[in-house]
């Protein structure tokens, strides 16, 4: 009985996690679809109440909207008059007060995560946490800066430490580049054996090629 429940268990929890994933998307969109909505109902005068409210009921009409959104947002930022609104806008939001700390982190984070220019993860790292004799896979995200830096000797790295098998929560840290055993695996490699507990084994680097050998000369 355990066996068969296990192997149920693997079928259906692969499927059951993506259904959860894609539903909090779908519950993101409607959100933001719904706020929009409600925008334009303290704008545009009382006659259209009705069919404004006609669009919430619209199956799927929030996720098209959305991506369109998206999409018209991402041709519009990517000329140089598009660019220059979103400097202006960024301003702006640097002077409202609490607002300009959260949004600032925020936007720090997700240029570094999503630009195309960027890469949050560099490579994967061993490193021994959270204490000597015990190793766990990292991240190296860069190098420390400003005044973190200058209150170390020596080359150092910024490490992050995801937990598991939730990757998106971890620890940050900043340890000797000289303490840090790199890895040959791809950041994705790594990403699944952290998810999947040390499950999904990541295949061995494949050895380096023989060179060629000069003929012997007589």
């Amino acid at each position: 009985m355990r066996k068969y429940i296990i192997a149920g268990l693997l079928v259906w929890l692969p499927l059951a996690i993506t259904i959860w994933v894609l539903l909090w998307l779908l519950g993101l969109m409607d959100g933001m679809f719904s706020w929009l909505l409600t925008i334009s109902q303290a704008v545009l005068p009382p006659a259209a109440d009705v069919s404004i409210e006609a669009l919430r009921h619209i199956p799927g009409l929030s996720v098209l909207v959305m991506v369109a959104m998206m999409l018209i947002t991402g041709v519009f930022v990517t000329n140089i008059f598009g660019q220059w609104w979103v400097r202006q806008w960024d301003r702006a939001m640097s002077r409202i007060p609490i607002v300009n700390a959260i949004y600032s982190s925020v936007k720090q984070v997700s240029d570094t995560l999503f630009s195309s220019s960027g890469n949050a993860f560099r490579e994967a790292v061993l490193v021994q946490y959270p204490h000597a004799g015990s190793w766990t896979i990292a991240f190296v995200t860069g190098k420390p800066g400003g005044e973190v830096q200058s209150h170390l000797v020596g080359e150092h790295v910024s490490l992050y430490v995801p937990t598991t098998p939730n990757p998106t929560s971890g620890f940050f840290l900043i340890m000797p580049r000289a303490n840090v055993r790199p890895l040959q695996m791809s950041v994705d490699q790594a990403l699944k054996y952290i998810i999947s507990m040390g499950v999904v084994v990541p295949p061995p680097p494949a050895p380096p090629a023989p060179r060629p050998t000069a003929p012997a000369r007589n």
